[in-house]
Formats: C-alpha cells, structure tokens, sequence
C-alpha cells in the first residue's frame, strides 16, 4: 500500500469516529447546520473571476467546558462544488480527480482563542487539511461566537494554492483559458447548539 493510501485511509478512519461517535468530544458538540452553511471558494483566471459553492457540507464542531473551541470535523463533497458553469464544475471536479479524492476534509488540531468583546472570540483554528488526497497543515484566522439562540457561528477566511496540493490549476477552451493557482475560502457556518 502506497503512503499516500494509508495516509487517505488512515484520514477516512478519523473521519468515521468523530462522525459516528459523539463522546470523542467531551464536553458539547454541535453538528453543522448544512443548509445555511456559506462557503465560497473565489479564485481567478485570465478570462474572469470565478466563485464555487459547496451544497453538501457536514461537520461537528466541539465546546470544552470553558466554551471554547475543541475539535472541528468539516467533511465536503466534491462534487456538489458548484459555479453555475457546468463546464467549470466538470474541469474543477477532474482537477481534484473527485473519483480518487471525493471529500475535502479538514480536522482541527489546535485552536488559540482569544476574547475581543462580550460575544466575538478570534481564533486560530490549526489542523489537517486534506486536498486531492494530499493532507497540509494549515492555520486560519476566524471570529466565532455562540448566538443567542445558543448556536456557535463561525466566520473567516483562509487563502490556499491548488499546487500545494499538488493540483493543476484547471484550464478550458483548448488551454486559452487558465484559471489561477490561488484561491480565497470564505465561510461563515452555524453550528446547531
């Protein structure tokens, strides 16, 4: 078995627990609310800007007993990336080699909070993000909060490159239009507490 199998195997495993056990996290745990989930995926080309959305999100975010951050398990299907162009889907979902790579996954590490006012929390979330079968450490900044409703919300953003996953930006028409390497992810996601 290659590394790069066990790696993605070894992934899907803690996907499962933390999916199908909800006493990993101690303390309270609130799953994604998926249909108010905004995740924009904006990237650029020598033609025009583009914007992708996800529309099948599932995750499980976990509070200590301090209400601060103690696991995130985001889970994405690659195939509900959508941009309004079916063209661009389709360039976009051979770019990941969806049959290989069908999921983006992201688990947390660590998180460092610090308190900015009464409600907001900014926070730097580490951990493990998975890409095309290719798993990254990476850090994003974000303002998280527990509504009054007793919901968490999230919010921020986090820049990324397609080659850092070693992923080809996708290209169309014959090669003349190119998309660019970098690409800007926006969420702002409530966990239902």
């Amino acid at each position: 078995m290659k590394k790069s199998q066990i790696s993605r195997s070894f992934m899907i495993l803690i996907v499962s627990v933390i999916f199908s056990i909800p006493s990993v996290v101690k303390a309270q745990t609130f799953p994604i609310v998926s249909q108010t989930a905004l995740i924009n995926v904006h990237g650029t080309s020598n033609v025009h800007d583009w914007d992708m959305k996800p529309t099948k999100v599932v995750g499980e975010l976990g509070l200590n007993s301090a209400k601060q951050i103690s696991a995130i398990a985001i889970k994405i299907e690659v195939k509900s990336l959508k941009s309004g162009n079916g063209i661009m889907d389709g360039k976009t979902y051979d770019a990941f080699d969806y049959k290989k790579n069908p999921y983006i996954v992201f688990l947390l590490t660590d998180a460092s909070q610090t308190k900015l006012t009464e409600n907001d929390t900014e926070i730097t979330l580490t951990g493990n993000l998975t890409l095309h079968g290719q798993t990254k450490k990476i850090s994003i900044k974000a303002i998280g909060k527990i509504t009054k409703s007793g919901d968490y919300q999230l919010k921020g953003s986090v820049p990324l490159k397609m080659t850092d996953y070693k992923m080809k930006p996708p290209v169309a028409m014959l090669g003349t239009m190119k998309t660019g390497d970098a690409v800007t992810v926006k969420f702002d996601v409530t966990f239902k507490g």
